[in-house]
């Protein structure tokens, strides 16, 4: 069974969650199941492009940890000096890491968020609380795929009569390159200024609208819910024991690993490859199932 089939308040309970936990905690453990949750779970969703795109993420959150050590001094582990005097810090490139790869996390998972998320089951979760919020969600969320299609039909169109984004010099490229970005935010712009109309018309914001869904609350959603909460609140057990914090100012400073530390990890853990998990249990009971056929 795949993760987006479950129910949408489950789905966003488990990336609320995740993203919000990327985001608060700079523990190297923490991060690092969180870095490596997104990296495969992007992966199994949208297949060789998250690959290489995840990858490039790789030296991009080098560069920055590099640029923020190099430009950031604090720490008392002094590694050299650079061509002014200022010192270059240990405590300062493992910080500029760390927020390299809280960054790169964070944008792994919303590329999963935008495709498990689709635009009835933002309707679905926010149209009665505000319409407003659940129109601009589900505009935003259909945006992003919407834009890469037209795009590359733009490219395509101008590849015809010869001023497409790979043809001609390189000063002919770049205004190539200029011509379909411009097309492209036109009809992006137009696209939202329709679509802003068309649901206006339609009632959208009118008291007591009512909206057609298939979404139930069953056993399995039950269950997953369940188990979901007993890790999110093995996790926030491990916040207040301050298992998750650690200082860089003026040393790395974190509390002691203790056998309940390893519980924590593991709990945290298996909230973060919950998804993952679930989709590759289901992917092996349906292999089960064809082969008895």
């Amino acid at each position: 069974m795949k993760f987006e089939n479950y129910h949408p308040a489950i789905n966003l309970i488990f990336f609320t969650s995740l993203i919000a936990c990327t985001l608060c905690f700079r523990h190297p453990v923490y991060l690092g199941i969180s870095y490596a949750a997104s990296f495969v779970y992007s992966i199994w969703l949208n297949g060789k492009r998250a690959l290489v795109f995840n990858v490039c993420l790789i030296p991009l959150c080098a560069i920055y940890a590099w640029w923020y050590g190099f430009y950031h001094h604090f720490g008392v582990t002094i590694i050299k000096q650079n061509f002014v005097g200022n010192n270059i810090t240990l405590e300062s490139y493992v910080y500029g890491a760390v927020l390299a790869l809280t960054i790169a996390s964070v944008i792994m998972w919303m590329s999963c968020v935008f495709a498990v998320f689709s635009s009835d089951k933002v309707v679905y979760l926010f149209g009665r609380v505000s319409p407003r919020l659940s129109l601009f969600l589900s505009i935003l969320l259909r945006a992003v795929p919407l834009t890469k299609l037209r795009a590359r039909r733009i490219n395509i169109a101008q590849s015809g009569i010869g001023r497409g984004a790979g043809q001609g010099n390189i000063g002919r490229r770049i205004l190539n390159g200029f011509r379909i970005i411009s097309i492209l935010i036109t009809w992006t712009l137009e696209s939202f200024g329709t679509s802003s109309a068309s649901m206006k018309s339609r009632g959208y914001e009118l008291k007591g609208r009512t909206a057609f869904s298939i979404y139930r609350f069953d056993h399995r959603d039950r269950t997953a819910v369940i188990t979901m909460f007993a890790f999110i609140t093995i996790t926030v057990m491990a916040v207040m024991l301050d298992q998750t914090r650690i200082l860089f100012d003026p040393e790395i400073i974190w509390n002691r690993i203790t056998a309940l530390s390893f519980v924590f990890y593991a709990a945290y853990a298996a909230l973060a490859f919950m998804p993952f998990a679930l989709e590759v249990l289901g992917q092996w009971k349906f292999n089960r199932l064809i082969s008895t056929i």
